[in-house]
């Protein structure tokens, strides 16, 4: 347990059809543990740096595409939205960095568990297990829970 004496879960959440099952499971867990969490989102800024891109609605309007940034803020708001929906105590922290998985293991050095999804938004979809939940069950510093 932290030092604090509650039960801490680190969830990894990007938004993605498998992070929205380690967050459920998360909110099962932390009401069961009576336990609070820790939301991590990660987002980097692409290669050729990032430059919005105009388009076209149905209607003919143009609209700019969001940063990055403010998607992984959207998603990191809705994750905590759902926890204090469920009543859970929870706490987010979008993080700019190139490896979603050391946000997640720097974010857990004081956690009980880790949960994440099994995987991402990552291009390889035919995979069982993404890149990022690989690295967290291979460095973390607790037990890890990888939901499918």
């Amino acid at each position: 347990m932290t030092s604090n004496g509650s039960f801490m879960i680190v969830v990894g959440v990007d938004g993605s059809k498998h992070s929205q099952n380690a967050l459920k499971w998360a909110l099962d867990e932390a009401a069961r543990r009576d336990g609070g969490l820790r939301l991590i989102t990660a987002w980097s800024k692409p290669p050729m740096s990032w430059y919005p891109a105009l388009l076209e609605t149905a209607v003919g309007e143009i609209v700019a595409e969001d940063s990055p940034e403010r998607i992984a803020e959207t998603v990191q708001a809705d994750a905590l939205r759902t926890a204090a929906g469920e009543g859970i105590s929870a706490t987010g922290q979008v993080v700019h960095s190139d490896s979603a998985a050391s946000a997640i293991l720097d974010a857990a050095k004081d956690a009980d568990l880790i949960i994440v999804g099994s995987r991402g938004h990552g291009g390889f979809p035919g995979l069982h297990l993404g890149s990022v939940s690989t690295q967290v069950i291979n460095h973390a510093p607790c037990p890890v829970l990888v939901v499918p």
